[in-house]
């Protein structure tokens, strides 16, 4: 039976959103502010409050600025909707519990959009270190470099909400897929440094550079690095093991593995575009609606999910960074 979906935030990622479940069969209603992006829908709403007066709801995504999450995120769990809540979860750790016990009150199912925990490369390289493929792994470098201008070139930078501290944009919150990505792969770290800083001249009241060294009870070392000033755009990951060297990159689209001391690289092409993990966000928040129970933690091989406590617990080691970054030393997650 076709599911109906009320989508909280018709900018660029609600209308993703709005496409993919469409093509899987959803009617969708639209929720935003902004006359003109709402229009795209037959039946939308100025205020979450309208939308839940007029209708009744199979799911709902909130896609709006991270500010705005948990408080409607809290609002659609406690009228039973179960949510598709892009990330972060919120602007700090507190606000993030705080719907945390929501949840645990109303046990209405929520699904959190980090979605390059979609992205098949990423998964079959999971595989591939969890395999052995380049021995224990010592040394992770994640680096993602996006110059800010160029991801709503129509828009003006001063009306995007990245641009703004007090919406929940920057570097740090919104490109925390990457600390997420730090933690599916190899779980919490046990010590973390880091800086949080605005160091370009883009009119811009958030971060736009941050850097992280990460240490782990094994001895293992990972650095993050983001930035909303580089160009050419790079996202690549960098894994230094005992036995070789295996680098993923978003452009070109592979990922390659080198054993010997020379520059020759077993190389695993791919050919999936950016909407596939979106499309898999969207099938995997479908299947929730019919059986919370399907969408458990990740396995390797299975279905890739991404729940609260794993938003919690990113959300944990962005308190933990900007702690360090204010206090300019390594904070032991423990203090946290």
């Amino acid at each position: 039976m076709s599911k109906h979906i009320l989508i909280v935030g018709y900018g660029s990622v609600g209308q993703r959103h709005a496409g993919n479940l469409t093509e899987l069969g959803c009617e969708i209603s639209s929720v935003d502010p902004r006359p003109d992006r709402r229009a795209d829908t037959s039946t939308n709403f100025e205020t979450l409050e309208a939308a839940l007066a007029a209708g009744s709801y199979d799911g709902a995504v909130v896609a709006t600025p991270t500010a705005f999450h948990v408080a409607q995120a809290k609002t659609l769990l406690a009228a039973g909707i179960p949510v598709l809540l892009e990330k972060p979860i919120s602007i700090d750790l507190a606000a993030a519990q705080d719907l945390a016990a929501t949840q645990a009150q109303t046990q209405v199912p929520l699904l959190l959009g980090y979605t390059w925990r979609w992205w098949p490369p990423l998964a079959e390289v999971r595989a591939r270190l969890d395999a052995g493929a380049i021995g224990r792994v010592i040394r992770v470098d994640f680096w993602m470099s996006a110059h800010l201008a160029d991801w709503h070139p129509d828009e003006p930078l001063t009306d995007f909400f990245m641009s703004s501290a007090t919406l929940g944009g920057g570097a740090l919150l919104d490109e925390s897929h990457w600390i997420d990505l730090m933690h599916w792969f190899f779980g919490p770290p046990s010590q973390i440094y880091g800086r949080v800083e605005k160091l370009s001249d883009l009119p811009i009241s958030s971060d736009d550079h941050v850097d992280i060294l990460a240490r782990y009870d094994d001895g293992k070392r990972v650095c993050v690095h983001l930035d909303l000033i580089g160009r050419p755009h790079e996202k690549t990951i960098r894994f230094v093991g005992t036995g070789g060297t295996l680098v993923w990159s978003a452009d070109p689209n592979e990922y390659r593995i080198g054993t010997s001391a020379d520059q020759t690289w077993q190389v695993t092409p791919f050919t999936h575009t950016r909407n596939d993990m979106f499309q898999g966000v969207a099938r995997t928040f479908l299947d929730m609606l019919d059986g919370p129970q399907r969408c458990g933690p990740q396995r390797v091989g299975g279905q890739p999910s991404c729940t609260l406590a794993d938003g919690l617990a990113t959300m944990r080691l962005i308190e933990a960074l900007r702690k360090s970054s204010k206090e300019g030393r390594e904070i032991a997650l423990a203090e946290i």
